[in-house]
């Protein structure tokens, strides 16, 4: 994958977390799993699920779109908006948490974030003061959006087009297989899940509009 890493996922975190005031322990009692995996998500030595990653930054009052960005510091509180690196062409604005990713972002210059359980988001770009999540979602064969095969919840309303590949979408009480060209789009908050059992991989375009924590 030619896409660029973005600095780490857990140095991020562990910089909010300490910006909060909130322990690792308490943390890991809030969402629901054990202090040892927050930390290893910290120290960068385990990566979270996708449902993990969603508990972290709904604790922690911040958006998934300010772990993408390419400064530690910039990692920032959710707005109120109801709404992968790319270092070369916008490097200096890399410490902006008001910097545009776009109007054009070039296949290889995709910020890129690898998660637990075979799932690659990419970032597709970035509007300053808009509360969006658009993202290249690849779920590698065996891929799952929760590593213990539980469902998730989380803030905003949520918007996919498979264009690849076959993902088994699981929502509330009922189960969907997507297939190339088919669409789906929900409120988060309803339990869901997404996993792969194909041989191939599952890609397609994916957001998710305010996620604002409040």
């Amino acid at each position: 994958m030619s896409s660029a890493a973005v600095p780490p996922v857990g140095a991020r975190i562990r910089q909010a977390r300490l910006e909060r005031g909130v322990s690792l322990r308490a943390l890991a009692r809030e969402i629901g799993v054990s202090a040892s995996l927050v930390s290893q998500i910290e120290t960068g030595k385990s990566q979270p699920s996708v449902s993990t990653l969603y508990a972290i930054t709904t604790a922690l009052a911040i958006s998934v779109e300010s772990l993408f960005d390419a400064s530690p510091d910039s990692v920032r509180e959710s707005p109120p908006v109801v709404g992968a690196t790319v270092v070369h062409a916008l490097a200096a604005f890399a410490a902006d948490p008001g910097r545009r990713i776009g109007p054009l972002v070039g296949a290889g210059e995709r910020e890129t974030i690898e998660l637990d359980s075979g799932v690659v988001w990419e970032r597709l770009g970035h509007v300053p003061g808009t509360d969006v999540d658009f993202l290249l979602v690849t779920y590698r064969p065996g891929g799952s959006s929760s590593s213990g095969g539980g469902l998730m919840r989380h803030a905003g309303t949520e918007y996919g087009c498979l264009t690849a590949g076959e993902l088994v979408l699981t929502l509330g009480f009922d189960e969907h297989v997507l297939r190339p060209g088919d669409a789906v789009c929900f409120e988060s908050t309803t339990p869901h899940r997404y996993r792969n059992d194909s041989a191939e991989p599952a890609v397609g375009v994916w957001f998710v509009a305010g996620q604002s924590v409040q």
